[in-house]
């Protein structure tokens, strides 16, 4: 038998003297998705290996800031006062998540949410029943809720607003404790974990997947599935290759992983016939402080607001970019800068101060009367509490006074929990991937299943298309890995 570390082309199973390995379902990927699809294979009584290629698992959810989208009425949201039903969370990620998001998944996503927070719980997931009550990417507390831009317009007139974001408890990021649990979950259960195990390509006998070639130090090994490969590999933002001829706007940007997430999963389903959706899709982490840009304004390089700035920041990340190639500002005044806690600046110091909006205007180098007619046009609502242009909300419209400043979003962020590691414009990562069924079935371009291929999290194109939210990352990737786990357990 021959292999190669390059090619993704899958190997016929006839080629394959002996396989190293069988087992009844093979999972690749021991980040949260994968993490998920284990348990729920063994839980449904197949035996099940987790191959990872790092020594251990975690992968990118474990640098994640934790926060895991779930609703419908949770014991979260419940201990602090929230009603919510799956219907109103269904109406918000319809419209949040981006033209084309796929609303089945989304359906089963949210009428099952209870069902998924309380089966996280039961892994030993921790969750605070307090809720964080201001605009923030990762509150600098371990509150257990937070908003994700529900209560914000357009999303409070298309559905009844409630708290989603539910946060692992933890000091800092709360990915790091997310996978510790469920690989401590792992640990306690009877599936196999492989290690410093790199796949690279599918084994099938006709149009049946039914294993894998992986390297393991430089050993070439194999494994068979009788029932079922799992890809729970991750996206492809660390591959500049597959960014490039897929997603040219994020070229050159700061990628929000751990640094595998190459789309080799991605890859070897495409050969073995998977079709592919949203792959131009990406969420944009954009640098600034969500606390500073609800007290003021975000404005393009001709001094105009174009979003409503209360509304999840992410959604402000890809507007800036995809709409504005990053060149943005942040608009604000001594006061707002002032009403920010120092823990939540981040770093964060204006980059031009100045006694009138025309003499910040002339430092960031707008056209003349560009951001004082839109200062202006601001304040003359603000002292009203309206907002005719956006809509944003009473509780953070008040009219700028001076001193002005004005922050430059390319020049970075550095956030405690990455230290001088941080930085740049924007972290991204990609969206888009295989398609697959709400069971995790992977689909080929007639939109029939591939036999035997299953798939969940960042490797699939799953809830979202062009529209993101904290939390649909994690709890996509942790509630469609436990169906395909489950799924490819079952098939005979």
């Amino acid at each position: 038998m021959s292999t190669s570390a390059s090619t993704v082309r899958p190997l016929a199973a006839s080629d394959v003297d002996a396989f190293t390995y069988e087992t009844d379902v093979l999972v690749v990927g021991f980040g949260c998705a994968g993490a998920a699809a284990a348990l729920a294979a063994e839980a449904a009584g197949a035996e099940t290996v987790l191959l990872e290629r790092q020594s251990g698992g975690g992968g990118s959810a474990a640098l994640s800031g934790g926060e895991i989208y779930l609703g419908g009425g949770t014991a979260i949201q419940q201990a602090c006062g929230f009603a919510d039903t799956a219907e109103e969370m269904t109406k918000f990620l319809l419209a949040a998540l981006g033209p084309d998001a796929d609303a089945e998944k989304i359906r089963q996503y949210c009428e099952n949410s209870v069902e998924h927070y309380e089966w996280l719980v039961a892994q030993g997931v921790p969750f605070k029943p307090s809720l964080w009550d201001s605009p923030t990417w990762v509150p600098p507390t371990d509150d257990g809720l937070m908003w994700m831009g529900e209560n914000a317009h357009p999303f409070c007139d298309l559905a009844t607003p409630a708290p989603r974001g539910h946060r692992v408890t933890s000091d800092g990021f709360g990915g790091k404790v997310l996978m510790a649990v469920l690989g401590d979950a792992i640990a306690s259960s009877a599936v196999a974990v492989h290690t410093d195990t790199s796949v690279r390509r599918l084994i099938v006998e006709g149009d049946h997947v039914v294993g894998v070639t992986a390297g393991h130090f430089g050993e070439t090994v194999t494994y068979r599935a009788r029932r079922g490969v799992v890809i729970t590999t991750g996206g492809f933002a660390d591959n500049t290759e597959m960014v490039a001829h897929h997603a040219p706007q994020l070229v050159g940007l700061g990628v929000n992983s751990d640094g595998g997430d190459d789309g080799r999963g991605i890859r070897m389903a495409q050969a073995a016939g998977a079709a592919i959706r949203h792959m131009s899709a990406g969420q944009v982490g954009i640098s600034l402080i969500p606390g500073m840009m609800v007290r003021g304004m975000i404005v393009d390089e001709l001094g105009r607001r174009f979003i409503n700035e209360d509304v999840y920041p992410g959604l402000v990340g890809q507007a800036a970019l995809f709409e504005h190639g990053l060149r943005v500002w942040v608009i604000l005044d001594e006061q707002g800068y002032d009403e920010v806690p120092e823990n939540e600046r981040w770093g964060v110091a204006p980059h031009f101060v100045a006694e009138t909006v025309a003499e910040l205007e002339h430092e960031i180098g707008m056209p003349e009367g560009a951001l004082q007619n839109t200062v202006a046009e601001y304040n003359r609502y603000a002292g009203a509490g309206i907002d005719p242009y956006f809509h944003k909300s009473a509780r953070w419209l008040r009219p700028l006074r001076a001193p002005f400043a004005a922050i430059d979003v390319r020049r970075g962020i550095a956030p405690p929990e990455y230290g001088a590691a941080g930085g740049g414009g924007a972290e991204v990562f990609t969206l888009g991937g295989v398609c697959t069924t709400v069971d995790g079935m992977v689909l080929d371009l007639d939109g029939e299943a591939i036999p035997g291929l299953f798939a969940a999290g960042r490797a699939t194109s799953g809830l979202h298309s062009w529209g993101y939210i904290s939390g649909t990352s994690l709890g996509d990737g942790t509630f469609f890995g436990r169906r395909a786990g489950t799924a490819a357990a079952e098939r005979r």
